[in-house]
């Protein structure tokens, strides 16, 4: 089992556990559009944690989560929530998992996981993608400075000058436990932080354009260590509503895996 300690308010964190499926959300987990919202990037790491605790218990089979994808189905309270994870097909070689998230008993998140057997394949890894800039090498940017929220204010984000509108790579770190008093795993520390690509990289300002994304594919080919999450990053704004932002995904000795959010972009009300 994950160990959990008595919580002493010594640490911050996104998360209180209130039962053994329900979460309460703290300031720091306060979203970017609005103030009542949940911001999704430590949503999307609880929901990995809640992963973790199904999967706690049986015999280790050597599988590794490879693939997860989740659909935002609508507005994320900042309110307490409630997580489900069954399996949907077991096996000893491929196992799907499937998480639900919902708040006042309505479904607002749905998340599905492949997890896939280890095995050494050492002699054939490769990746034409290059590792970024070691983070200690690059200047602390204030991204609260350009997005409101209790997460964004969380965060210590180190960003590359952006060359361009819609393309700038960056490391994220939180010093905030993701559930207060529980040993989150690595990848679900990583995973917390995962959303933040499309805040990182914008093609408009988001007082004028909104840009929310409403969905989040990760898929990894290389277990993530933290404690940095990089994300090297492009946004697509197309000419009918829909954007795209696309990241390859980093730890400190190179890239992971890559991760993909849909946009939908509409100008902010009143302008």
């Amino acid at each position: 089992m994950h160990p959990v300690t008595p919580h002493t308010g010594a640490r911050e964190s996104y998360y209180v556990r209130t039962d053994e499926h329900r979460y309460k959300p703290t300031s720091h987990a306060g979203g970017a559009w609005s103030a009542g919202e949940q911001h999704f990037s430590p949503l999307a790491g609880l929901v990995v944690h809640a992963i973790d605790r199904h999967l706690d218990g049986r015999p280790d089979q050597g599988l590794l989560l490879s693939r997860i994808s989740y659909d935002i189905l609508g507005r994320i309270a900042l309110a307490e929530c409630e997580i489900t994870v069954e399996t949907v097909r077991p096996g000893r070689t491929i196992e799907l998992l499937e998480a639900v998230v919902r708040i006042d008993d309505r479904p607002v998140v749905r998340a599905r996981a492949w997890l896939l057997a280890s095995q050494d394949t050492s002699a054939v890894a490769d990746s034409p993608h290059e590792a970024l800039p070691d983070p200690e090498s690059l200047p602390s940017w204030a991204m609260n400075s350009a997005w409101d929220g209790g997460y964004v204010s969380s965060i210590d984000v180190r960003r590359t000058p952006p060359t361009r509108r819609g393309r700038t790579a960056a490391w994220i770190s939180s010093p905030v436990d993701l559930v207060a008093g529980e040993t989150a795993s690595p990848l679900a520390s990583y995973v917390a932080l995962v959303d933040t690509a499309n805040g990182i990289a914008v093609q408009q300002d988001p007082t004028a354009w909104m840009f929310p994304n409403l969905d989040l594919t990760i898929h990894l080919h290389r277990q993530p260590r933290g404690p940095w999450t990089g994300l090297d990053t492009t946004v697509t704004f197309g000419p009918s509503g829909q954007g795209l932002t696309s990241s390859v995904l980093h730890d400190v000795s190179g890239p992971v895996g890559q991760a993909e959010q849909i946009l939908t972009v509409r100008p902010q009300p009143g302008t």
